[in-house]
């Protein structure tokens, strides 16, 4: 239904904007700003996330999640020149902020 709809963009965008808030405050690296988002928009422990495991394999990324993932780093690392397709659910975590850390994030 529309209202059901329209509050649950509500929450995300209000998740958004604390993940973000979070993430600058906090300063962090690379690093951990993908793990934060991955933990956040995954609800997955940080233990869970492996260096070298695709995002698809090892924490069971689809289509959806990749998007939101995307999304949540972009803002968070200011990358708003990346497309939402450039991170990839067959990519692994160190491919990802390799690739971050090409397009300039620090």
């Amino acid at each position: 239904s529309l209202p059901l709809l329209r509050r649950r963009e509500a929450w995300l965008r209000r998740g958004e904007e604390a993940r973000r808030n979070q993430i600058k405050e906090k300063n962090m690296a690379v690093e951990d700003t993908v793990k934060q988002v991955l933990q956040d928009v995954l609800d997955v422990k940080p233990e869970e996330i492996k260096p070298d495991d695709k995002l698809e394999d090892g924490l069971g990324v689809d289509s959806t999640e990749m998007v939101e993932i995307t999304v949540a780093i972009k803002k968070a690392l200011g990358l708003e020149d990346m497309q939402n397709n450039d991170l990839k659910k067959q990519q692994s975590f160190n491919e990802i902020v390799e690739f971050l850390k090409a397009k300039g994030a620090n």
